[in-house]
């Protein structure tokens, strides 16, 4: 193992011990190095960490704004062993961060999703019903993708149907009450995983065939090419998955559509929105605002319900 290689765990390992799960940022890293040994580096520099950065084609350029910083991050913490690092400077790369529109889904795509996830070939399987079940659950909960495949069985009341959230983005833990038809599914998948993987070494309550956990990189690949197969994504070359809805958009997909329910019930939605904030784990409300401004369904049903008040939208 390389000198840099053997940095990097240590960097990863020292980060999340902290409590950060570096989930990206170290397959990121991993790859950065790999880069290194090719061109048979030493140590980072700022010429090598921006070419490294901008390599992918075709992307935003937040994306190779993301992957600098990633660097950047490791890199200061090598200088402090190692003074030839060089930390690459900020606003070497500038691009503003904003936040991605999200793909909101019909009640037909989804079918849709959910068919092509039921036939996914496995010898026995487990494959096709892990992913179906896996999308029926975040259009249902508008759990995060992480969160989901964060649970374990110990997690999921199957009796009362009540899931114990507790690795969460922020920290916080909350308990999820479902619907019955969810709960009656998601015991359809643990007893089939049962009789098809009854001994496993993890906890997890989604696995893969083989009884392991899933791996979010290959959950949200077979979620593209899932879209592909129906028409919402461009199939590209060399593997790539493209650009088009993710996985995170069925969470915005529950919210939107909750959202515009209640709006079109004429429901008091500003007295509500704590209430959904807090179901979908939101620390600040003004998160779930956010799908407001960013659908415009939702928006043109806020402002429709602003004009009509009685004293003229003012508050």
């Amino acid at each position: 193992m390389s000198t840099l290689r053997e940095s990097l765990a240590a960097y990863v390992a020292t980060r999340r011990a902290l409590g950060t799960k570096l989930r990206e940022p170290a397959t990121s890293l991993r790859r950065f190095v790999d880069f290194l040994e090719r061109e048979i580096a030493e140590y980072v520099t700022s010429e090598l960490a921006l070419r490294w950065a901008t390599e992918p084609a075709g992307v935003l350029p937040s994306t190779w704004a993301r992957r600098l910083c990633t660097v950047r991050r490791f890199a200061a913490w090598l200088s402090v062993t190692d003074p030839r690092t060089e930390v690459p400077p900020r606003g070497l790369l500038r691009a503003r961060h904003r936040r991605n529109t999200p793909h909101i889904f019909a009640d037909h795509e989804i079918e849709q999703l959910m068919g092509e996830a039921a036939r996914l070939s496995s010898p026995t399987g487990l494959r096709a019903l892990t992913q179906e079940t896996l999308i029926g659950v975040l259009v249902a909960t508008g759990l995060r993708p992480g969160e989901a495949l964060a649970l374990d069985v110990q997690d999921v009341d199957l009796q009362d149907g009540i899931l114990s959230v507790r690795r969460t983005k922020f920290g916080k833990s909350r308990f999820v009450p479902v619907h019955e038809s969810v709960r009656a599914a998601l015991a359809h998948y643990a007893e089939r995983r049962e009789a098809v993987r009854p001994r496993r070494q993890t906890k997890a309550f989604f696995v893969s065939e083989r009884g392991t956990p899933l791996g979010h990189a290959a959950v949200r690949r077979t979620f593209a090419i899932l879209s592909r197969a129906i028409g919402l994504r461009t199939a590209m070359e060399r593997r790539r998955i493209g650009r088009g809805p993710r996985l995170q958009d069925l969470r915005h997909t529950f919210a939107t559509k909750r959202l515009v329910d209640w709006y079109r019930a004429g429901l008091d939605v500003d007295r509500m929105m704590p209430a959904l904030a807090t179901y979908l784990g939101h620390v600040q409300v003004h998160n779930t605002y956010w799908y407001i401004q960013a659908v415009p369904e939702l928006l043109q049903l806020a402002t429709e319900r602003q004009a009509a008040r009685p004293w003229g939208g003012a508050r």
